[in-house]
């Protein structure tokens, strides 16, 4: 990982984490269990792996998902440009 990219990698995962809790603690505990015992990583993981997450939320939170997705990217709006974000919704939308 390159310094230059770690404030919007920092600010990605903090954005998925923040809208996961707002959705309530069960699932989010649920998400971080899920990422643990299939992959073995956590949401802070996430970023070199995003197909884990999409993967995981997609389980949890169902049809949930894509409002979630759309959440976290408007967190993000400012960023919207960052080569790393873009990459990571790439994946997270496909």
């Amino acid at each position: 990982m390159d310094p230059p990219s770690e404030p919007y990698i920092l600010a990605l995962i903090s954005y998925v984490e923040l809208v996961l809790m707002r959705r309530g603690n069960a699932n989010y505990h649920l998400v971080i269990a899920k990422l643990g015992s299939l992959y073995n990583c956590k949401i802070s993981d996430c970023y070199e792996h995003p197909e884990y997450l999409k993967t995981v939320l997609k389980d949890v939170y169902k049809e949930e998902y894509h409002s979630i997705i759309s959440q976290i990217k408007s967190y993000l709006a400012e960023l919207a440009d960052v080569k790393e974000i873009v990459d990571f919704f790439k994946t997270m939308e496909s």
